[in-house]
């Protein structure tokens, strides 16, 4: 049983995972983040879907942001090799 599952872990494996981790709490973060702040700030204001909306939008953009920076340093990553 030599196949590709049996082989111990490479350094590439590893920042592989650490950058697809790092990619999803950043995702998630920003959303829980934004849309929180926005229900909690229509609960204060009583301005009820308005804010959890603008938190919405606040984090698919925060979160759609992150992953271009991503894309961008993968991409410089990659021209350089």
């Amino acid at each position: 049983m030599s196949g590709p599952q049996s082989r111990p872990p490479r350094v590439r494996d590893w920042q592989a995972i650490g950058t697809a981790l790092g990619l999803g709490f950043s995702l998630v973060f920003s959303l829980v983040l934004c849309i929180g702040g926005g229900v909690l700030l229509d609960r204060w204001l009583g301005t009820t879907p308005y804010l959890t909306l603008v938190g919405l939008v606040l984090g698919l953009a925060t979160a759609g942001y992150s992953l271009y920076q991503l894309a961008v340093i993968g991409g410089q990553r990659r021209g350089r090799r």
